[in-house]
């Protein structure tokens, strides 16, 4: 929704908005584009009426925002169609699809038609570092979208990314998730399906070959071209396959045959599948995959993706956004194999819905073996018991239901060397800045 507000900005609209919490990096570019912030949801801040209120799917009914807005009659629509009616409808969109990885792939994605002198307008659920904002209007047809499927508004229960119409789409990934609004994996995969059923005959889907989920939707009909990748060497089709321990150099594979190599900044199997992704779908647009590899080693990262905050008095200091078992495991794998031998001490909130009911409590047991001690934000508000989890945890794990206490033990407890990372997918109160502060005060 902030990314929407800064294209609507950009537009050359007068935005303003609400929000029950609105945290860096996000609000400082609100702030920087010139949109007015409000706290809270109340009716004042839709006097005077304004022209169109774009609502986010956190709105419910009963909000007295939505109350206000409803009973006035002040045109309203969702984020998504507000997007697709005024920008969306004329361009060529590259839409990143999947469980996890979306923000990465779609940023580079993004960077790479930069690099290759496109001009891609882009909306993005993070921030690029090389561009160091969320959204852009671009001044070409390609438009990248990170293209979500949890549901659209309170009005309209339908996947956020049926509204896009990708001409390209990427499928990088699917696994259950967001238990708040989805009964299980089939009704996720019916989503997909119907995302699947827009792609134009003529377009191009590019999809992880290894995802016997994916590979599921795909059988109920596709009608585009398609283009399998795979991190398994030896594929078929196109592959990844790593030059060094840490993935941060690796060769893009096309019938066996080695195409292309590259090196980046950046680190871990699961990425360098993203990148290869994102260069073909590059690639979809014209660019040659040799400009797609010059342009990842340019590539600078997305904040809170693995995010280096710093060095405090010798322990490194990570941001990442990790908050399912799968991504987790990915950051902690791209970790380890950065680091080597040095002690990772693992910071996790279990903030998201799917989280906070529970549903992958069980799965949290295994996903943090490369960690050698995790501290576990357990609030009262957990709907599951953080006992059977410590109970069943073959590492070193400590639960804490206060921040400060995950703060001063973390202080008390890191030796120079070791790195410290926090995933959350959500403020965390702060913890970064106040690890930060702890951290470089001690003596």
């Amino acid at each position: 929704m902030g990314g929407i507000a800064l294209l609507a900005r950009q537009a050359g609209n007068t935005v303003t908005g609400s929000d029950a919490n609105v945290y860096p990096p996000m609000s400082t570019q609100l702030q920087a584009a010139g949109i007015e912030l409000s706290e809270g949801y109340h009716a004042e801040h839709l006097q005077p009426a304004p022209d169109q209120v774009v609502i986010g799917n956190v709105m419910s009914r009963g909000n007295p925002a939505i109350e206000y807005l409803l009973n006035r009659n002040i045109p309203y629509t969702s984020g998504p169609q507000w997007l697709y009616e005024n920008i969306l409808h004329e361009r060529w969109v590259l839409a990143v699809s999947g469980t996890h990885g979306k923000t990465t792939t779609a940023s580079i994605l993004a960077w790479i038609l930069h690099y290759a002198n496109l001009n891609p307008g882009f909306l993005i659920g993070g921030v690029p570092t090389n561009f160091g904002l969320s959204a852009r209007l671009g001044e070409s047809p390609f438009f990248v979208v990170e293209a979500d499927e949890y549901d659209t508004a309170f009005f309209d229960k339908r996947s956020k990314f049926l509204h896009y119409h990708p001409r390209t789409l990427i499928i990088n990934n699917l696994e259950f998730d967001h238990a708040d609004i989805f009964d299980d994996l089939a009704a996720i995969q019916k989503q997909f399906h119907h995302l699947i059923r827009t792609v134009p005959g003529e377009g191009l889907i590019i999809h992880n070959q290894d995802d016997n989920n994916i590979a599921q939707v795909l059988e109920m009909g596709c009608w585009s071209e398609r283009q399998e990748f795979s991190m398994q060497s030896g594929s078929p089709d196109w592959s990844v396959n790593p030059l060094n321990s840490d993935s941060s150099r690796f060769a893009i594979h096309h019938d066996g045959n080695c195409v292309v190599a590259c090196q980046w900044g950046q680190s871990g199997a699961h990425n360098s599948a993203n990148a290869l992704a994102a260069m073909l779908a590059s690639r979809h647009a014209g660019v040659a995959l040799d400009v797609s590899a010059n342009a990842l080693a340019e590539f600078q990262g997305v904040k809170r993706r693995l995010e280096l905050k710093g060095k405090f008095n010798g322990v490194a200091l990570y941001d990442d956004f990790a908050h399912h078992p799968t991504e987790i495991e990915a950051s902690l794998n791209a970790l380890r194999a950065r680091v080597g031998e040095q002690r990772i001490i693992a910071v996790f909130e279990p903030r998201s819905n799917t989280m906070k009911l529970g549903v992958h409590a069980a799965a949290l047991i295994n996903c943090f073996s490369k960690a050698n001690e995790v501290i576990l934000f357990a609030p009262d508000s957990l709907r599951w018991s953080v006992d059977e989890l410590l109970a069943g945890f073959p590492g070193n794990i400590l639960a804490l239901n206060d921040i400060e206490a995950i703060v001063s033990h973390v202080t008390a407890h890191a030796r120079s060397g070791d790195h410290v990372l926090v995933m959350s997918n959500g403020g965390f109160g702060g913890i970064h800045e106040r690890l930060a502060r702890s951290l470089e005060n001690r003596s």
